[in-house]
């Protein structure tokens, strides 16, 4: 009696109607029962029965649903519920009319003596749940533990046993009519009725005892073993009471006639189940109550607004307004304790719902709080995918101003509802909801309904919804949606709507049509609306519940399956071919047939065949041209190795000491790579042909190729031993720079902890391990580069890699150098715009006919994950087209055009070619068992098909080697030419040109490249399952390449073809004859738009496969073959040929009216070089090496990636970056699609979070914020297969050329000049002297000449040697450009000076303020002075840092400076120098070689910068802890002499004031250390040089040199004996013949240049020139000599100073004051000067500066006779002028007392007067003798000055002078003019 109903009798239907009829009749006194036969056929619950008792026939059946269901072609989901019964008798007596109390119910009393107790029973045994939970107890078979209420206990449950044939199923359906139980507590059996029970357990009732009303639970028995409560019992009554309160009047349907049949379902006229817009009516079943007494069978029913429905018990309030997470299993099969769980909040699923349904429903939690699922949840998915769109987060006000929207702006919950089911409604019936496209959704729907509450409108319409036109304007929306959205509404809880749905569902017939997605909606007045969205659509739910799998998890899902057997029936669904047969026997059917022989494996067609023998001999007997890629450096690669390396320049310019580059010597580097045999032979492959290892000098050439294995590691179980060795060896060698290169860095990123606690898969958390384990973190010598084309994951909140860190490849559109590279990058970006090429072969495909199959097949099998069912169907596919190819044609129309043309282009491209060479496809299939299964299975296809010897078959398993057939390997050889005989392929790249099949496997691809010979990429199983960014863009990565530029190029022309041409290529291609009778002949006319050759069997279908091999086919034919191998599966088998084309393209022309080529040009595969051409072509090899692959997509995944209109990103952009991340905020604003890499990655960076399982989870930054970023960590992003590892190999080269050149210097190695005009001095001390003997010194003459090689250019100082050399022509060409100067490089050594990019330990803080300190604790002091050679004050500026305050005196009530203390002579410190250091220094704050801390060996110094005053606000940010002497501002033009010249008056008065200081302390004057020393910026490098006498040949390098300290030079220095004495000492210039030089004195009294010590008090009467630009020091030492001081050269000693591009005493460029527009052209020298007063182009120079330049180049003009005429050189007075490197300047001080050479008898060519002073008198000028017509110059401040000198120093009596003579500098008038008069010797 208790069957269920499924295909029941009609007797066990009656016996319950007639059960219920009874007890109607017997609770009823007022109305007559209703009749059994009215109850049995117009209850709308089951569907009608036919007339006979017996089963009814399925298809009258289906016409009768189709006629019940279906009312005018809409669909009406009918509710099963009893949504009729108004209330149920709790209702009747708790709610009753009148407001009268509750009438108690007479009980009879209880027999004597027996207990009356509450929670016992009447033999006074406990029946309380509380006491029995832990009890046994034994109950008959066939009964169950249920609860009972006693309304006096109500916190108490009696547990009661009853027979479960009297309890309701879970439809609350199928209880028998009367009550059988048992007591518990005594043991009492039989009570045959409910109220005997209830007196026996003292339930003590006050209304009737009913079994439906007092037993309220199961109970079940926990894990533990505990007796609980568990889901409520589901009495009929009490879902319909719930339902009832759903019920809204229902409107006469208009489509239902009156004289609808009973089976039509409609009651008194109106119609039952959900009406078209979802919505509940109400029809009349079962008795009316007791209290609607004036009902009857033709009234309306009542308003809804009658039933006020109180539930009896409320869920206590929940703090969370929503579900956050999906409901696990086990939470749902436990029971939660210990709060009741009330009968509305409680979801039983059906059982058998999947079966029943094919529907396993997806329920998306929505607004609210979701119900308790109890029975069977297996067969539903609960998904959060939305949930968190629903919580609008709390954001700060910058982020809403981002997003424009105000904070008080956020949608209501009704508005939320509205928005969801529009976006259902339009939603395709292909597409599945997606969170990032809803979001973006909301965002717009808010930033609406800001713009509107911002505009200032008063009545602007206001975007709230009132709770009670929610329901309507629900129904309103979901009513276009061609019923495929339907809407619930209830009013007491979701779980109402949700179970309403389940039982429909589960009671539906699998033909009829179910709505993709229902609604549900709560509309409860106390809880406000709550929502969800059950989805039923066969796709839709399938989709969403395999896209909340984890790739591993869905991995692991099919492995189960397949272990477990559960494909078996899909299987042996997959035994036959479409036609039927039994695939294997026709297989072995072909195999006899075809005996020993195989098809030819090339050069032959696949219908010829040869012995097995003749096909493993055949090998090719030429090389082909194929392109296999030989290892170069690319452009685009050197510019991102540059990249890498500035940016690891950033790091450690940073200043937060995080890396010192200084610090290395010497590139070490490991590659981890993920677990891919692959990739690491790839990886080694790369590192071998790069030669990195040799370059980098790890290795020597003959062991680099063995040697390579260890600087690559694979990320397994292995890693650990191999990482640790690596560690050790970082730890070992602190002087090398590491290298830890990360490749495929997305790949795995669990963290080690998550997968140690989950117990995953071993290699989960390696990387973690590795990458992010204290030692790599710690290690100072060690640079993690991690390498990504997939960089998303690792750009989160959380990110461990700052984003200044991120080196990003360059983008191609901003590349200039494209021009010149022959291949263009074809990526994603690339392959999503082809889609709008307008070509007829796309290059990303989606197999239309494939997907059909797919989906009747996933409705056949809902059980089975969906890829493997597509994995099983693409086996088959390949399987029948292989066969249809080869021998049964007629299997042709059952294999998918995509697939057909795929495999005959595999079949025939070795056919044609004369040495095998083919294409190679890729089938990519995740699942490693689907793989080795489509793998097995296809190899057994094609060897019995006798196709062995023509392509392979291989399994890409990351874990594996290739293994390649013998055969192939031998092909590949003779291929390769020069391979050894042990050579197998590695790489996929080694396969280059092989015919094959890879089926590539694996959770990830991994960055493997594939060969040139690529052509195919099937990514067909690439489902739903792929939606996130990084997993769909890696798969569509495999097909990235370079591509030739025709390639790119050809579409677009094809694109602008008018319609005329267009008209002309149809008509040109349609010529179908031309082409079936000369197959292999070009095209004509159509060749330039559409082809390079139209070799049909390039387009996909060959007209050479066996079963058809005329060529004298009809064209009908061939047009037929061709509709089936285009892409648009318009075309259906069976349909004619010419329909077919009409159909496809008449679809084409609506689909692409913008397209340009029509259907038939598939003829042609792509447009232009598109093409992959024809081997035999001859434009094949130039053509052939890059062509873009073609993409075979899902629907799913080719919906993502076409869906974007415009623009560089597809829309697979938008979506959740990886699955290890989430969205922080379901508010962001939309990723652009044309953001560049950098902005992307700063928009992952802000909006999205690492889950906890991710690496970086850990890396959370305090409440601060502040993330913790690694410093010396970088990451390298760039498209898939763009040439990254070449980059980073070439970044490891450069780096390592850059940590040398850090430790080199170039310096200048340039030879004295002059060496042969040098007197030869009598006296020299013995050479192994340290110090000058002051006595012999001071008997030595002065060499007057000029060695320093600087000086090569500048007029030679006269001697008499000079005059006895002969002057040639000069061989130095008068061009205006300096020859360069001859430089070498040095290692720097520990003693070297620096610039500011070297940062080490120990000088950091030499160098840097501590970061506590501010710039502002320097302090800048004014120190004044006056000096008589200005005639005025002069106000210099010190900035003393705090530290060095110690120098200074200052006084004593302020601040004010004093002076810079000076040591005495007698002062003996070994670890301090004595002189202060100047250096001045200009236009170098970065480059100049400041840092002397090393080459003072870190000991105390006084060291002061001389700078401009508009330069030091830089060199001050550079220097900060050094002392700064700032030059007034008139001097921020002048040149070197000036900074001289004020460091000397400084130090002079300096020197005044530390002798008054110190005398008042008791010291003598003479006793303070007069020295200073002067300095370039540019000295790096100080050496000792020793001389060995005894050697015999003097020519040998007999001398040894050594780098010494800049300190122990100067200490040695300071040493000299009677130092005072000497005015200046200084050392000679490095170079590198100086070791070789014959053995000359150790101290020469000659010239010193660039580092010198300079007795100020000595030299207190000779003064720098204070106006030179030039030659400042030349003039110096001149006027020193001749002052009878000793200069002192130390030759032991030599400074090298460094090539330093920028900066120094550079010359001005000399420019117009006022410029043209166009560029003016240089103004040449002789333009320096004009006549005064003339209309001359003023210059922006200064007048000196423009006077000593003209005179450099005005020989010819002003010293005519003196040019190349050494015997008569010009005469100075008293300076020391360049005036051209052919005239010889002899120097005369007008001194007194002055020592000067010997003139006597000389005849002087000319004479130079340069601003002469009074010691210039006539009767000095007539101890001279000039050449007659010799020239006179005289230059003077003004032209008064100038004829004052003139007249003077009588000069016009011997010299003659004309007017036209007198010049000025063509300066500006900022500045006053110097001006000068020539003249002629009488």
């Amino acid at each position: 009696m208790g069957n269920s109903y499924a295909g029941q009798l009609k007797s066990a239907r009656f016996e319950e109607a007639l059960h219920n009829s009874i007890e109607a009749s017997l609770r009823c006194s007022s109305v007559v029962p209703r009749p059994i036969f009215s109850q049995l056929y117009l209850d709308p619950d089951q569907p009608p029965f036919l007339p006979e008792d017996v089963k009814p026939k399925v298809e009258e059946l289906d016409k009768e649903l189709v006629h019940r269901y279906s009312q005018n072609g809409s669909l009406d989901f009918p509710s099963n519920q009893a949504a009729n019964e108004m209330e149920d008798e709790e209702e009747d007596e708790d709610m009753s009319d009148s407001s009268s109390p509750p009438i108690p119910y007479s009980q009879k009393p209880a027999p004597e003596g027996s207990c009356t107790t509450d929670g016992f029973c009447q033999a006074g045994k406990d029946l309380r749940l509380v006491s029995l939970c832990m009890e046994q107890i034994d109950i008959p078979a066939g009964f169950l533990l249920v609860g009972a209420k006693s309304p006096n206990l109500p916190e108490h449950i009696l547990v009661c046993a009853v027979d479960k044939r009297f309890l309701p199923d879970d439809h609350g359906k199928n209880a028998l009519l009367g009550f059988s139980g048992n007591c518990i507590g005594c043991g009492e059996r039989g009570f045959r009725y409910f109220t005997e029970f209830s007196n026996h357990i003292n339930l003590k009732l006050t209304t009737q005892p009913k079994k439906q009303k007092h037993l309220k639970y199961y109970l079940v028995r926990s894990s533990q073993g505990v007796l609980s409560k568990g889901p409520l019992i589901c009495w009929k009554e009490c879902r319909s009471r719930q339902s009832s309160a759903a019920s809204h009047s229902a409107k006469p349907n208009a489509s239902v006639s009156p004289a609808t049949t009973p089976e039509a379902g409609a009651a008194n006229g109106y119609k039952s189940g959900f009406t078209q817009t979802g919505r509940t009516s109400m029809s009349s079943s079962g008795p009316p109550k007791k209290r609607h007494r004036g009902w009857s069978p033709g009234s309306p029913v009542p308003p809804p607004g009658l039933v006020v429905p109180v539930p009896t018990i409320r869920p206590s309030a929940r703090t969370e307004p929503l579900l956050s997470v999906p409901v696990p299993q086990s939470m749902l099969t436990g029971i939660l304790q210990p709060q009741p769980i009330p009968a509305g909040e409680t979801v039983i699923v059906p059982e058998n719902l999947l079966n029943n349904s094919g529907v396993r429903p997806v329920i998306l939690i929505g607004y609210g709080t979701l119900p308790y699922f109890y029975g069977n949840v297996g067969d539903i998915v609960v998904s959060p995918l939305l949930v968190n769109c629903y919580k609008i987060p709390q954001l700060e006000n910058k982020d809403l101003d981002l997003l424009g929207l105000t904070s008080s702006q956020l949608l209501s919950v009704e508005n939320m509802i509205l928005l969801t089911i529009q976006y259902l409604v339009q939603l395709g019936p292909d597409q599945i909801p997606l969170r990032e496209e809803f979001e973006q959704i909301l965002l717009r729907a808010m930033q609406e309904l800001s713009v509107r509450e911002r505009s200032p409108h008063p009545g602007a319409p206001g975007g709230s919804v009132s709770p009670g036109q929610l329901p309507w304007l629900a129904r309103l929306i979901a009513s276009v949606s061609r019923d495929l959205v339907h809407v619930v509404v209830t009013q007491n809880s979701l779980a109402e709507g949700i179970s309403e749905t389940l039982r429909t569902l589960n009671e539906m017939k699998r033909q009829q049509k179910l709505p993709d997605y229902v609604v549900a909606i709560c509309a409860s007045k106390i809880r406000g609306n709550e929502f969800c969205v059950v989805v039923l659509g066969q796709y839709q739910s399938r989709a969403l519940a395999e896209s909340m799998l984890t790739t591993g998890e869905f991995l692991k899902e099919i492995s189960y399956e397949l272990i477990t057997g559960k494909v078996s029936f899909l299987a042996s669904h997959f035994k036959n071919t479409s036609l039927g047969d039994d695939l294997d026997k026709l297989l072995e059917k072909i195999l006899q047939q075809r005996g020993e022989s195989v098809i030819i494996p090339f050069n032959g067609d696949v219908s010829e065949c040869v012995s097995s023998q003749e096909a493993i001999a055949m090998v090719s007997t030429q090389e082909p041209d194929l392109d296999v890629d030989t290892f170069q450096i690319y452009q685009p690669q050197l510019t991102v190795a540059r990249k890498l390396l500035s940016q690891v320049c950033a790091i450690a310019d940073s200043g937060n000491q995080s890396l010192d580059l200084g610090h290395f010597s010497k590139v070490d580097f490991i590659v981890v790579v993920p677990r891919s045999e692959v990739l690491v032979q790839q990886t080694l492959q790369r590192i071998r042909q790069s030669g990195v290892l040799v370059d980098l000098g790890l290795e020597d050439n003959g062991t680099a190729y063995q040697r390579a294995e260890k600087y690559v590691v694979r990320l397994d179980n292995e890693i650990q031993t191999k990482f640790e060795v690596f560690m050790r060896r970082v730890k070992q060698n602190p002087y090398t720079l590491f290298v830890l290169v990360h490749d495929n860095a997305h790949v795995d990123l669990t963290s080690a902890i998550s997968s140690s606690l989950s117990h995953g898969e071993p290699s989960h958390g390696l990387a973690d391990r590795v990458i992010n384990c204290r030692e790599v973190l710690e290690a100072f010598n060690l640079l993690v580069l991690q390498v990504s084309s997939f960089p998303y994951a690792l750009q989160t909140q959380q990110s461990r890699i700052s984003s200044s860190n991120e080196v990003h490849w360059i983008q191609f559109d901003t590349m200039d150098d494209t021009a010149s590279e022959d291949k263009l990058y074809f990526g994603l970006n690339e392959y999503s715009k082809s889609l709008q090429w307008g070509v007829t072969s796309p290059l990303l495909r989606c197999d239309e006919t494939f997907e059909k199959m797919v989906t009747t097949l996933l409705e056949r099998y809902p059980r089975l994950h969906s890829m493997v069912i597509r994995c099983y169907l693409l086996i088959q596919q390949y399987s029948q087209a292989l066969m249809a190819l080869t021998s049964v044609a007629s299997l042709r129309d059952h294999s998918t055009p995509e697939t057909l043309s795929i495999m005959d282009d595999l079949l025939t491209s070795p056919g044609k070619d004369r040495n095998g060479c083919g294409h190679m496809l890729v089938i990519r299939v995740p699942s490693v068992q689907l793989a080795m299964l489509a793998k097995e299975r296809l190899q057994e296809v094609r060897d019995k098909l006798g196709l062995q010897y023509r392509f392979e078959i291989l399994l890409g398993n990351p874990a594996a080697e290739l293994s390649v057939a013998k055969h192939f390997v031998t092909r590949l050889k003779a291929w390769r030419g020069n391979e050894p005989d042990d050579w197998i392929p590695r790489t996929y790249q080694d396969l280059e040109g092989l015919p094959c099949i890879v089926i590539l496997t694996g959770k990830d691809p991994l960055g493997e490249t594939f060969p040139r010979s690529l052509k195919y990429c099937d990514l067909r199983l690439i489902d739903s399952s792929y939606l996130t960014r990084t997993a769909l863009e890696q798969e569509v990565g495999l097909a990235c390449c370079y591509v030739s530029k025709e390639a790119i190029r050809g579409p677009l022309v094809a694109l602008d073809l008018s319609e005329k041409e267009q008209e002309k290529v149809n008509g040109s291609e349609n010529d179908s004859d031309e082409l079936l009778i000369d197959l292999d002949r070009p095209q004509s006319n159509s060749s330039a738009v559409t082809g390079t050759s139209g070799s049909l069997a390039d387009n996909g279908v060959s007209s050479s496969s066996a079963a058809d091999k005329t060529q004298k086919q009809a064209p009908s034919f061939s047009l037929e073959t061709l509709a089936h191998s285009s892409v648009d599966e318009g075309a259906c088998p069976g349909s004619t040929a010419g329909d077919t084309l009409k159909q496809e393209c008449d679809s084409l022309a609506n689909q692409m009216a913008s397209s340009t080529t029509s259907k038939l040009s598939s003829l042609s595969s792509v447009s232009q070089a598109l093409r992959w051409p024809g081997r035999s072509g001859k434009e094949g090899k130039a053509l052939r090496a890059a062509l873009p692959r073609i993409v075979i997509l899902s629907k799913a995944a080719y919906c993502l990636l076409s869906s974007q209109k415009t623009g560089n990103l597809p829309s697979s952009s938008s979506l959740l970056p990886h699955a290890d991340v989430s969205w922080l905020s379901s508010l962001r604003p939309l990723l652009h699609k044309d953001m560049s890499s950098e902005e992307q990655s700063l928009y992952y960076r802000q909006w999205a979070t690492a889950r906890q399982h991710h690496a970086d989870y850990s890396n959370q930054g305090e409440a601060s914020g502040a993330r913790s970023f690694h410093p010396r960590r970088l990451l390298l992003t760039g498209p898939p297969q763009v040439g990254k590892t070449g980059s980073y190999l070439q970044f490891l080269r450069i780096l390592f050329r850059m940590l040398i050149r850090l430790l080199e210097v170039d310096v200048y190695d340039e030879e004295e000049i002059n060496t042969n005009h040098t007197e030869s001095n009598e006296i020299t001390q013995p050479s192994n002297d340290h110090w000058p003997d002051i006595e012999i010194f001071s008997k030595m003459s002065f060499d007057v000449s000029v060695h320093d090689p600087k000086y090569r250019s500048i007029s030679p100082v006269y001697t008499e040697q000079l005059s006895r050399v002969k002057q040639e022509t000069s061989k130095e060409t008068k061009s205006e450009e300096p020859r360069k100067r001859e430089t070498v490089s040095m290692m720097l050594t520990k003693y070297a000076a620096y610039n500011t990019f070297h940062h080490c330990e120990q000088c950091h803080q030499y160098m840097d303020i501590n970061p506590a300190a501010q710039v502002s604790d320097s302090t800048l002091h004014a120190f004044t002075f006056s000096s008589s050679m200005l005639g005025e004050e002069v106000q210099l500026h010190f900035i003393i840092p705090k530290s060095k305050e110690n120098h200074f005196v200052f006084s004593k009530q302020g601040k004010h400076l004093e002076s810079m203390r000076l040591p005495l002579v007698s002062d003996k410190n070994l670890n301090a120098v004595k002189s202060p250091i100047f250096t001045p220094s200009s236009g170098r704050h970065e480059h100049g070689l400041l840092n002397l801390y090393h080459a003072m060996e870190g000991i105390s110094h006084l060291h002061l910068l001389v700078v401009k005053e508009y330069e030091m606000p830089l060199y001050r940010k550079y220097w900060p802890n050094h002392i700064m002497l700032v030059l007034p501002g008139m001097f921020n033009n002048a040149g070197i002499g000036a900074a001289r010249f004020l460091i000397k008056e400084l130090s002079y008065h300096n020197l005044e004031l530390e002798r008054n200081r110190l005398e008042e302390l008791g010291v003598k004057r003479q006793c303070v250390w007069p020295f200073i020393v002067v300095m370039d910026d540019s000295c790096v490098l100080w050496n000792m040089h020793s001389v060995h006498e005894q050697s015999s040949q003097p020519l040998e390098p007999d001398g040894s040199s050594k780098n010494v300290s800049l300190k122990s030079i100067l200490q040695h220095i300071e040493a000299t004996p009677k130092i005072v004495h000497y005015a200046i000492l200084g050392v000679q210039k490095w170079n590198s013949k100086l070791n070789a030089r014959r053995a000359s004195a150790p101290f020469s009294r000659c010239h010193v240049h660039d580092f010198i010590l300079l007795n100020i008090d000595l030299t207190q009467n000779v003064q720098y020139d204070l106006n030179r630009y030039f030659c400042e020091d030349i003039d110096f030492n001149l006027r020193t000599n001749s002052s009878g001081l000793l200069i002192c050269r130390f030759n032991n000693f030599s400074v090298m100073k460094k090539h330093i591009q920028v900066g120094g005493q550079k010359d001005f460029v000399v420019k117009p004051k006022i410029t043209v527009a166009e560029a003016p052209a240089p103004v040449a020298p002789l333009q320096f000067v004009c006549a005064p007063d003339s209309e001359h182009t003023l210059l922006a120079a200064p007048a000196q500066f423009l006077l000593e330049k003209f005179l450099q180049h005005a020989t010819y003009k002003l010293f005519p006779k003196a040019v190349r005429n050494f015997r008569n050189p010009v005469l100075a007075v008293d300076c020391y002028l360049n005036v051209g490197l052919e005239v010889a300047v002899c120097y005369v001080s007008s001194r007194p007392h002055s020592v000067n050479g010997a003139c006597e008898g000389l005849l002087f060519s000319g004479l130079l007067l340069y601003l002469c002073d009074s010691f210039v008198g006539p009767e000095l000028l007539r101890r001279f003798r000039f050449l007659k017509g010799a020239t006179l110059c005289v230059v003077c401040q003004d032209r008064s000055s100038l004829r004052q000198t003139i007249v003077r120093l009588e000069l016009e009596d011997e010299w003659q002078f004309r007017l036209r003579d007198e010049f000025q500098t063509a300066n500006s008038g900022d500045e006053r003019p110097l001006y000068f008069l020539t003249g002629r010797h009488i």
